[in-house]
C-alpha cells in the first residue's frame, strides 16, 4: 500500500492533470486547440486506477478502434481484475532447460513486442558449468539456439521476477507502475513518461524501453489484449513481462510456460496449498535470484 507521502505525490500529479485538462478545454472552446478530439482524450486520459467503470469502458473502446484501424484487424482490449484469492508464482527447472529460446519467441508473439528493433521480455543466459553463474551481467546472452543443448553449458532464463517488494515501483515519479493484488507488476503505458528510473532500479534487467516506434507487423499483431499487458505500446515508454495477464486472469498459462518443450516452466497460485507451484516450493531445492536485496521475487528456480 502507498504511504502518506506517495499518496500526496499521486494526488498532486492527478490534480496537475485535472488542471491542465480544464485549461485545455477552455482553449478548445475558444478555438485555440488544434488537437483532434481523440488525441485530446488520449493525452488527458485518467490514470488507470482513477477511472470509473464508464470512463474505463470508453477508453477501452477508443483503444480497440485505434488498434483495429492501425493493424487492419479487430482488436479486443480488456481489463480483467485480479482473481480473488490468487497470488501468482512461477517456477523454472534449470536442470531441464535446454536453452532453445522458444519461450522468448512465444512471449514476443503473445505480447506484441517490437520485431524491429527487437525487444525481448525474456532473456536466456548461457553459463559454462563450473563458472560463477550468479554473475548475471557477465553471462552469454547471445548464442546459436540451433546448437543447444551444448555439452559443458547450462541455461538460466530471466524475466521480470514479479517481486513482492519491487524497487521499480517505488522510484516512478508519476505512479505509472505498481503491484496488483495478484502480485503482477504492471505499467499504465499512457502515464509512463519514459524517465527510465524503474529500469535503473530493477536489479534483474527486466524492464525495456521503446526508444523508437515499435516495429509490429500487422500480420503478426495479437489482437487479444489487456490494458495493463500486451496492448501495443507507443514510443518512449517502458514495458515488461506481466505473467501474460491477458491469459492468466482467464485461467490460462503464460505463453512461455505453454510452449516449453521440456516442461521446465511451472506456474500457479501461491495461496493454493494444492497447486503445482506450492508443491515445488515445498518439495524441491528452490532459490531466488539476488535474495540478499530483499526484493522477494515470486519467481523460483529449482533443480
Amino acid at each position: 500500500m502507498p504511504n502518506d507521502e506517495e499518496k500526496i505525490n499521486a494526488d498532486k500529479n492527478l490534480d496537475r492533470r485535472k488542471f491542465l485538462k480544464s485549461a485545455a478545454i477552455g482553449l478548445a472552446g475558444a478555438g485555440l486547440s488544434s488537437c483532434s478530439s481523440q488525441s485530446f482524450q488520449k493525452f488527458f486520459q485518467s490514470h488507470f486506477r482513477e477511472m470509473d467503470k464508464n470512463e474505463l469502458l470508453a477508453v477501452l473502446k477508443r483503444m480497440e478502434e485505434e488498434y483495429s484501424r492501425k493493424y487492419g484487424k479487430k482488436f479486443v482490449v480488456t481489463a480483467e481484475n485480479p482473481i480473488e484469492g490468487t497470488l501468482f508464482g512461477y517456477g523454472l527447472d534449470i536442470s531441464r532447460c535446454i536453452g532453445c529460446r522458444r519461450c522468448v519467441y512465444a512471449c514476443v508473439d503473445e505480447n506484441n513486442q517490437s520485431r524491429d528493433p527487437q525487444i525481448h521480455w525474456i532473456s536466456v543466459l548461457r553459463f559454462k558449468k563450473g563458472d560463477k553463474w550468479l554473475d548475471l551481467e557477465n553471462s552469454t546472452k547471445y548464442y546459436d539456439p540451433d546448437l543447444v543443448p551444448e555439452d559443458g553449458y547450462f541455461y538460466v532464463p530471466i524475466a521480470c521476477q514479479q517481486c513482492e517488494n519491487p524497487p521499480c515501483t517505488k522510484v516512478c515519479p508519476v505512479q505509472a507502475t505498481w503491484k496488483e493484488k495478484d502480485g503482477i507488476i504492471v505499467v499504465d503505458y499512457n502515464w509512463c513518461i519514459g524517465c527510465r528510473y524503474c529500469m535503473a532500479a530493477c536489479p534483474y534487467g527486466a524492464r525495456h524501453f521503446n526508444l523508437t516506434d515499435p516495429g509490429l507487423p500487422s500480420a503478426e499483431a495479437n489482437p487479444q489484449t489487456h490494458y495493463l499487458g500486451n496492448r501495443p505500446r507507443p514510443r518512449g515508454v517502458v514495458e515488461k513481462c506481466t505473467f501474460c495477464v491477458q491469459r492468466t486472469r482467464k485461467g490460462q498459462y503464460p505463453a512461455c510456460a505453454e510452449i516449453c518443450p521440456v516442461g521446465a516452466r511451472k506456474f500457479g497460485n501461491l495461496l493454493d496449498p494444492e497447486s503445482e507451484i506450492r508443491y515445488l516450493i515445498d518439495k524441491k531445492r528452490v532459490f531466488r535470484l539476488k535474495e540478499d536485496l530483499n526484493t522477494l521475487p515470486k519467481f523460483y528456480y529449482f533443480i
